[in-house]
């Protein structure tokens, strides 16, 4: 069920994720205190430093020492900045290659696109959150192990297969910047929600982009706001039946590798939620054969991660503040997620 990666690939992972966050660290810091520019104008014969954001321009006084300082530290430290991102740009190409060559890369490349550009408006970790097989891959990084792709014994179920298919974002309030679909446009211009104000958009390739929400009890009085925009063709978060569990409860989150090899932030939920909810979802009547053998598979593989590698307890106090379906659904959950080890399939040569 799971393979743990060699001492060189979690060297190499960890290289990557430390890379990876120094640059996540100076991009912050360009757009904190070098965006836009700064230029001198003269007005009525005096010279004024003035500050443009976007369209945006505002005076920072006259010239004197202290807007002489702000200029040549605003000039120096852009320029700094940039050298250290363009450094650590370099360098993050060249650990990408040697990541696809030790087979590092795992999330799908149009996953981790999306996941950058809701990160740079924003709303990644913030107002949405990662659900479904793509948490997965935190989980992956997290405990520096691999899901092995022969997931199930009949071969009729590939987790890596489904998440490159589609992804899963869940949000608990209205998303009040440019909109779901922006955000997807400037990834690929394809992007379509599939109906006005559906939850879910597709591109040209068939890859889907879920907008889900945590249903209120009372269906007939839910006042929860649904759209990300006013715009016609954006998403509108569909409600869904035990969400609520998933936006309460403790979150993680993680670099990952995608499949060319650059890194990219995960936020999602603590892996034993996601275990429970999966578990829980697997009993439900209304569930699928296909769906519920699925659902159990990712339950037990969840769990144990985060009992064998991460060392979380899920123990009767961790268990108490979920309600009764997901307890019940905890001990049978567990009692399937097995330590790993070596099975009698296993290959005895190389993959030459």
């Amino acid at each position: 069920m799971l393979v743990e990666l060699t001492g060189e690939q979690r060297r190499q992972l960890i290289d990557t994720q430390q890379v990876y966050e120094a640059w996540l660290s100076a991009d912050d810091e360009r757009q904190r205190r070098f965006t836009g520019s700064m230029r001198w104008v003269e007005r009525n014969g005096a010279e004024y430093l003035l500050r443009k954001i976007r369209q945006t321009e505002n005076s920072l006084g006259p010239r004197s020492g202290e807007t002489e300082k702000s200029f040549a530290a605003f000039s120096e430290g852009r320029e700094r900045n940039k050298d250290v991102l363009a450094g650590l740009s370099d360098r993050l190409n060249g650990l990408a290659r040697v990541n696809v060559a030790m087979g590092l890369g795992r999330v799908p490349a149009i996953a981790a696109r999306i996941l950058r550009r809701c990160a740079d408006t924003n709303l990644l970790g913030r107002q949405l959150l990662v659900v479904g097989t793509n948490a997965l891959f935190a989980y992956e990084a997290l405990a520096g192990v691999r899901i092995a792709s022969g997931l199930t014994a009949t071969g009729d179920i590939d987790l890596p297969f489904d998440s490159r298919r589609r992804i899963s974002f869940v949000t608990s309030e209205k998303i009040t910047q440019s909109g779901l679909i922006g955000v997807l446009r400037k990834v690929d211009r394809s992007f379509e929600s599939l109906q006005p104000r559906a939850f879910r958009a597709m591109n040209r390739d068939g890859y889907l982009v879920d907008l889900i929400r945590p249903q209120v009890r009372n269906v007939l009085r839910d006042n929860t706001p649904t759209s990300i925009t006013s715009l016609e063709d954006d998403l509108d978060g569909a409600p869904m039946d035990g969400l609520q569990w998933l936006v309460n409860a403790p979150k993680t989150e993680a670099i990952a590798i995608d499949e060319r090899g650059y890194p990219v932030r995960i936020p999602t939920i603590d892996p034993r939620t996601f275990a429970l909810h999966k578990a829980w979802l697997a009993r439900r009547p209304d569930r699928s054969p296909v769906k519920a053998a699925r659902d159990r598979e990712q339950a037990q593989v969840a769990a144990l991660i985060a009992t064998s590698y991460l060392q979380l307890p899920f123990d009767s106090s961790y268990l108490k503040g979920f309600p009764a379906p997901l307890r019940e659904a905890a001990m049978p959950t567990l009692a399937a997620a097995k330590p790993p080890g070596f099975s009698e399939e296993s290959p005895l040569e190389p993959d030459w």
